[in-house]
């Protein structure tokens, strides 16, 4: 729609607001609830303290309403019912501004309007986990209801198929995939959250007769879960929900859904599993349908998922593809990602072709998934495998399998057929949650350009619907793994509805006794299992406590208040649980040395399990063997004093939830978590702090926690850092640290003045570094800092994100762009270069709430230019490494400054 704009009222369309969103995702077309919330932009140096909106809804204008904010604006208008579609615009109020272009959505099928019957497949024996077959479910109908003739018929002028299963599903109209998603409905804990999906199939409906089929099979509901392939546990019997809706042009509405007169076959999909892979005979036989069976299953009530779909992002072609022995040929796509091979299958009617994935080849060119494998102590290892087969039919065909995923780089393609395989007939199929990107970064050292990249590789290989910690062996999202990571995920791409998607796992996996599972959605339901060996790992610190972490970071990011509040009772049931754990439990070696506990130790948490600072660089043995702490003596580091590292982070979470109380407006609760954290800091000083200033762990991970958490007095900061500077010269200028704190260690020593450190290690090229990854051609990111030994032989994954934490430092640091402390949703930054040698230019973005932030900076000669874009509502302070400042508003900003004659030195950002 068109407005016609007369220069002299004032009216440009500069002043037209942009980027209109709901909170929502949605596959063709955004998808939400009753009562959607909307955001959008303004442009720099439009003033707005008022908003006029207007929508249609089904086509109906809704009276004009009126806002004050631009984000997250409560839905204005009546709520929604099932299925109506909505297009709404915006402009500032006062002065009179240019409306915004229209924006569409649709409500979705809401669980209470759903007709449509459960339906499932008739199974034939009882095959093991990962071996299972997929089921298609089908009907057939003809648009011309009682046999009218069609030429009579009205004419279609929109359908819709919505739909949702217990298993993974793929639907199709007339044999052509419905919408663009895959991996459908998703990962959820499946006891009590359930998404469906929208798909706009109206090309696909034809006069006459149709056919919709879905096709069907175990996924994360009923396949195998983790390292060790346990099978999931939220049900047994698979089921799918589907209404086709179909409008005509007279008015008339007609629906079409699962029941009793749907039919289930057997599918040409064998084995499909997600983890173990899938094969496709495209020889079986037809079978004379069964009819499905009918309401053979319980499941939660649908609902519309805040998350986008999970994709195919991309084709790759194979970087190299050679013949590695004859019928065996081995393809290089020249990055670790996630996905599948789609194989162009022709000729040889009954000829096999296998494909087995993997992420590293050994010395002798062949694949090898040998450090994949599992191992337990004492039990046998579980071999790691990922193997899709097609069995080629009589015609030529396209083998693609859609009922599985897989973490690889290199495939090993084996083959009956005697011809030779064309590089044009495979191509990698990338497929992971089509994440918005958010932020860029390069500079003029291609070396951390390749980091950046790596990282970023390996953050979107593993958001696959969830956040996991690999796309390999495990797959599962482990709450510490995210918990690390996100504050550098907000950094990379746009992860608020992705995260509130996952939040809402983590929330219906929370044990009765407030515990945050290790990893969620949690297919082995630890949380009806409490006898499970298993269970008394979980409640660890670092893990749990991303039920706070995680929502405070997104508040920060994104500004959203509703993030904070449906997280409320989760994170206040799991700190109140850590608080009764300190209180009543004791670690074992502190009972031996002091019986009875001084006053203070009521706030140590050291007597319930933590899987502490986690792949610490290894030590070696004489030998040079690298020592493995859990592998070699599992019982001491189960036992081991991680009390440090429990009580830090009970500190953490609850000085954060005294901070989310006040933005909630619960003052009482923000007085109450405040002078708790005091109190549990204290407790931290008189235990872990001794009088020489160092801690009682005395390792890098220690201060580089403390000094990050807030932890030590002011007076003994510098001293904190001076002994990390120590320990990390003592270990020849490399990290020390893991899991946990890597992410903090450079901002760390950039904030306590020692960039030269900060730099130095970030440019070390021997283990442990990045850059030692990037000189070995990792294109993910490793889970362990020896990943890749000098034999070249592989250790643990090789796409884990947590170590690719650095990437905030490039954004923050390097490039110098960050929010101000305090800021919410990016109204307030900073910019703050930290120079290196040899780093003569950066830039990047960072697509905030507000709107595009843009940074270049460059050496000109011995002076330093600096040119931003700053977005509407959004204040800067640029500070120069001379320390001479700026303050700037929306709009562009462009300075220069000569640089100091001494070395350059951090600023501090509290």
């Amino acid at each position: 729609m068109k407005t016609a704009l007369k220069k002299e009222e004032g009216i440009t369309m500069d002043t037209m607001p942009f980027g209109l969103e709901v909170d929502s995702g949605g596959d063709q077309f955004p998808v939400t609830g009753p009562a959607p919330r909307l955001s959008w932009k303004i442009a720099p140096g439009v003033s707005a303290v008022a908003y006029q909106l207007e929508a249609t809804v089904d086509g109906v204008a809704q009276p004009l309403a009126t806002a004050t904010g631009r984000l997250y604006v409560p839905w204005p208008w009546a709520e929604l019912r099932s299925r109506q579609q909505v297009t709404w615009r915006v402009r500032v109020a006062e002065p009179a501004a240019a409306w915004s272009a229209w924006s569409a959505f649709e409500a979705g099928l809401f669980d209470a309007d759903w007709t449509a019957l459960w339906v499932s497949p008739v199974e034939g024996e009882d095959k093991p986990y990962g071996q299972r077959p997929a089921h298609v479910l089908a009907t057939e109908f003809d648009l011309a209801a009682g046999g009218t003739d069609m030429t009579t018929a009205p004419a279609v002028v929109s359908t819709r198929l919505y739909a949702t299963a217990l298993g993974v599903y793929t639907a199709t109209i007339n044999g052509q995939r419905a919408g663009t998603a895959e991996l459908s409905p998703g990962s959820t804990s499946y006891d009590r959250t359930l998404y469906a999906q929208a798909a706009d199939v109206t090309s696909l409906i034809r006069a006459g007769r149709n056919r919709m089929e879905i096709e069907l099979s175990d996924g994360w509901y009923r396949g195998q879960v983790g390292a060790f392939r346990h099978p999931a546990q939220w049900g047994t019997q698979l089921g799918a929900r589907a209404e086709l809706h179909i409008e005509f042009a007279d008015g008339s509405h007609r629906v079409i859904g699962t029941d009793d007169t749907w039919t289930s076959a057997p599918s040409s999909t064998t084995r499909a599993d997600l983890m173990e892979g899938q094969t496709v005979d495209l020889m079986v036989p037809s079978v004379a349908p069964s009819k499905v069976l009918v309401n053979r299953v319980i499941a939660p009530g649908i609902e519309w998922s805040p998350a986008p779909p999970v994709r195919v992002i991309q084709s790759r072609p194979p970087y190299s593809l050679h013949e590695l022995r004859p019928g065996v040929w081995i393809a290089d796509f020249g990055q670790n990602a996630s996905g599948w091979i789609r194989l162009e299958v022709s000729g040889g009617a009954g000829a096999r072709t296998v494909i087995e994935y993997g992420e590293h080849l050994g010395p002798d060119g062949d694949l090898s998934t040998s450090h994949l494998d599992s191992h337990r102590p004492g039990e046998p290892a579980r071999i790691f495998s990922q193997r899709d087969e097609v069995i080629a039919g009589t015609g030529d065909a396209v083998f693609e399998p859609r009922h599985t995923v897989h973490g690889f780089q290199y495939a090993r393609i084996t083959r009956e057929d005697p011809t030779p395989l064309s590089p044009a007939a495979i191509t990698m199929q990338v497929v992971h949650t089509d994440l918005p990107r958010a932020g860029e970064f390069s500079c003029s050292d291609e070396d951390l350009n390749a980091l950046h990249r790596i990282g970023e590789w390996s953050f979107l290989g593993n958001a696959v619907d969830v956040p996991t910690d690999c796309p390999t062996r495990e797959r599962l999202a482990w709450t510490g793994d995210y918990q690390v990571f996100i504050s550098t995920a907000t950094r990379l791409r746009d992860v608020l509805g992705f995260s509130r998607k996952w939040l809402q796992s983590v929330r219906d996996d929370q044990l009765d006794d407030g515990r945050i599972a290790n990893f969620s959605p949690d297919g082995r339901q630890i949380k009806n299992h409490l006898d499970d060996q298993f269970a008394m790992m979980t409640g660890s610190a670092g893990w749990g406590d991303a039920i706070v972490a995680v929502p405070w970071e997104l508040y920060e990011a994104y500004g959203d208040e509703a993030v904070l509040a449906e997280n409320w009772e989760a994170m206040v049931r799991w700190v109140q649980w850590a608080l009764e754990m300190a209180r009543t439990t004791r670690h074992h070696e502190r009972l031996k040395a002091s019986p009875a506990p001084e006053p203070y130790e009521q706030y140590l948490w050291d007597g319930t399990f933590h899987w502490g600072e986690w792949t610490e660089p290894k030590k070696r043995d004489a030998e040079g063997r690298l020592i493995d702490p859990v592998q070699d003596n599992p019982m001491a580091w189960f036992m081991e004093d991680k009390g440090e590292v429990g009580t830090a982070y009970l500190y953490r979470s609850a000085a954060t939830l005294g901070c989310i109380a006040e933005v909630l407006g619960r003052t009482e609760d923000a007085a109450k978590y405040t002078n708790i954290a005091e109190a549990v800091r204290d407790a931290w000083r008189l235990a872990y702090l001794r009088e020489d200033g160092t801690t009682a762990a005395d390792t890098q991970a220690s201060y580089v926690r403390a000094l990050s958490f807030g932890l030590f007095p002011a007076e003994r900061r510098q001293q904190a850092a001076d002994r990390l500077v120590e320990l990390i010269r003592a270990a020849g200028t490399h990290l020390g640290t893991g899991f946990l704190s890597t992410g903090d260690l450079l901002p760390v020593l950039v904030e306590a003045g020692r960039p030269d450190v900060a730099y130095e290690l970030l440019f070390q090229r021997t283990a442990p570094s990045w850059l030692s990854m990037v000189d070995k051609g990792a294109t993910t990111i490793w889970e362990s800092w020896e990943g890749l030994d000098e034999h070249g032989d592989a250790h643990d994954s090789l796409n884990h994100y947590s170590k690719a934490t650095v990437l905030r430092f490039l954004h923050e640091h390097t490039l110098g762009l960050r929010q101000a402390p305090g800021s919410v949703a990016w109204r307030s930054i900073v910019i703050a270069p930290t120079l290196a040698p040899g780093i003569t230019w950066a830039k990047g973005t960072h697509e905030s709430p507000q709107g595009t932030i843009r940074v270049h900076w460059q050496l000109d000669g011995d002076h330093l230019r600096i040119d931003a874009d700053i977005p509407a509502e959004t204040e800067a302070r640029i500070v120069f490494p001379d320390g001479s400042e700026h303050l700037a508003g929306p709009g562009r900003f462009r300075a220069t400054a000569p640089l100091p004659t001494h070395e350059p030195q951090a600023v501090p950002v509290v």
